[in-house]
């Protein structure tokens, strides 16, 4: 009932397109399922019209799992966001996706190249979190009433919704029914939280999972040196799962004891220049299976 996935951001990097720019589409699918990894979330350099990315993706034997949706919902109108997020829902529908990733990007730092990520993030007042909590339940009964795809919420480094407190919140003030959790380990860990104790926390609500692992040693870094988020990316931040901190493990085993059904996805950006994104998924592939029998 899981399946594994990995993300084209390993090949080229949405935020810093630089990162790989000399990579192709095609490329990147065909080492994706070389790699042994059967589904993808959609990247910037994929074909926007469907029978085309079907094709493609058909012939190597992956599927679109999720997409990132930037949501605004406390800087902009309900009315333009909505917009914005069915004709994401449309796409993903026909790409036969059952998951949308919404992160609450007004006033994010996290593409900010020359914002330190560390003590710079946005904090919502009482009103703009009503406004958020309230937003997300209207985007998660759409998706799933609509167009049958759940709305997993994506903590994240340099957002309104980055630290333990904040997922809480959020959590506690959405509807069960129609906000899920997209449950990082990369992000929690980067924030000092512990991926162990989050997995147990919600593991009843998370429905996609990102496997990202963190190099403490370049963290610390960004920390003492005021880096943006974008800058601890480049630096090699973060990387797959195996290679860095993250005691995979017991977190594993909590995904499994509570019968966790979808996506677990490898989601690592990097510099492709320094990390071989074949190489690289290919070592994530490897330490899945060891750890787990996938």
């Amino acid at each position: 009932k899981v399946k594994l996935g990995i993300a084209p951001i390993a090949w080229t990097n949405d935020d810093m397109p630089d990162l790989g720019s000399e990579n192709t589409f095609e490329q990147c699918v065909s080492e994706m399922a070389l790699a042994g990894f059967t589904g993808s979330e959609v990247g910037n350099k994929y074909p926007k019209d469907t029978k085309v990315l079907k094709h493609a993706l058909d012939l190597r034997g992956v599927e679109i799992c999720n997409q990132w949706f930037s949501a605004f919902l406390i800087t902009k109108p309900f009315e333009e966001v909505e917009k914005e997020f069915r004709a994401q829902l449309a796409y993903l529908k026909e790409m036969g996706a059952k998951v949308i990733g919404a992160s609450e990007q007004s006033y994010s730092v996290q593409g900010q190249e020359d914002t330190p990520v560390f003590g710079h993030k946005y904090v919502m007042d009482d009103e703009e979190w009503d406004t958020f909590c309230n937003g997300m339940n209207y985007l998660g009964k759409i998706a799933k009433e609509e167009y049958g795809i759940a709305l997993t919420f994506h903590h994240h480094m340099g957002t309104v919704v980055q630290d333990p407190d904040e997922v809480e919140r959020m959590m506690a003030n959405t509807d069960p029914e129609y906000v899920s959790l997209l449950f990082d380990t990369g992000h929690f860990t980067y924030c000092g939280a512990d991926p162990l104790e989050m997995v147990k926390k919600y593991v009843n609500r998370i429905k996609h999972v990102h496997l990202k692992d963190i190099r403490p040693e370049v963290v610390k870094e960004v920390k003492d040196n005021d880096l943006s988020f974008l800058e601890g990316v480049r630096r090699g931040a973060f990387t797959v799962p195996g290679d860095g901190c993250i005691d995979f493990d017991p977190i594993f085993k909590v995904l499994e004891e509570n019968g966790y059904e979808g996506y677990m996805l490898v989601e690592a950006e990097q510099d492709p220049a320094n990390a071989n994104p074949l190489e690289y998924a290919i070592k994530a592939r490897k330490f899945i299976r060891e750890k787990t029998g996938l």
